[in-house]
């Protein structure tokens, strides 16, 4: 089962799927914001090519767990998503301190501010995405009984 993650900026979304397994995350791109119906249309695009069973969406609390601006701007976002792709669950993701991850990793690697930028997004929709996806594994695994808790 495919399953999409996004991390959604006001000028940018990240993109990341899935493998078919549901065990790793990879990046495939970014896209540029250029409104909802612009928004829609690709995502809808990639839905066609990837064939994802379920959305995840990045959700940027504040570091106290309260819904600020941009994770309000966030829900508002989903729910539109929800209107168009009525079929797939849409899940939102705790994700702070996703794209701090994302900056650090690429900083590691050796990659000058600039590229940094050009790749961060995707980068945290990897993070946000891989994180989800190892809760479903470690949740699929307490509910069989193995006694691990699920971490969120």
């Amino acid at each position: 089962m495919t399953i999409l993650g996004l991390d959604v900026g006001d000028r940018r979304i990240g993109v990341a799927v899935s493998d078919e397994l549901g065990y790793t995350a990879q990046g495939i791109g970014t896209i540029q914001r250029r409104g909802l119906d612009d928004d829609i249309s690709e995502l809808k695009r990639l839905s066609a090519d990837y064939a994802f069973q379920e959305i995840v969406v990045g959700l940027p609390k504040n570091l106290d767990g309260t819904i600020g601006t941009q994770a309000q701007k966030v829900l508002d976002f989903v729910a539109k998503l929800q209107g168009k792709f009525y079929n797939l669950p849409i899940v939102t993701w705790d994700e702070r301190f996703s794209s701090q991850a994302a900056d650090r990793a690429l900083e590691e690697a050796g990659l000058h501010w600039r590229k940094r930028k050009l790749h961060i997004d995707k980068l945290a929709a990897v993070c946000i995405l891989q994180n989800y996806l190892d809760y479903k594994d470690i949740k699929a695994k307490r509910e069989e009984g193995d006694g691990s808790e699920p971490a969120k």
